[in-house]
């Protein structure tokens, strides 16, 4: 059975009260997303030029230890980082440079 106009309205205002109901959690979550990109971000143009260890990196960028970390625990898991080597008891990071980068797709 096909809805009615006034069933069509009600969803509507229904979906434009739910809109508006998660509106601050959404904007929320935007603001999140973009800080933590800028960070990563900055982590990576770090490591463009040099590996480093985790306190090299946190100190070089101005974050604090734990942070970077995490953020590194991350960027290694998704294979963009890799350990290079050992300093005294931390391993230095690297970008994860891909041995055989992918041929472009001819049109």
């Amino acid at each position: 059975m096909k809805p009615t106009n006034i069933e069509k309205e009600a969803r509507k205002v229904a979906m434009r009260d739910i809109r508006a109901q998660r509106k601050k959690f959404i904007t929320a979550a935007s603001v999140i997303m973009k800080t933590q990109k800028k960070e990563i971000n900055t982590i990576t143009e770090f490591l463009k030029n040099q590996a480093g260890t985790i306190p090299e990196i946190a100190k070089a960028i101005h974050m604090p230890s734990d942070k970077t970390l995490w953020y590194m625990a991350t960027l290694k898991k998704y294979g963009q980082i890799v350990e290079v080597e050992k300093q005294g008891a931390f391993f230095k990071y690297a970008l994860n440079k891909p041995k055989n980068p992918p041929e472009k797709a001819e049109v």
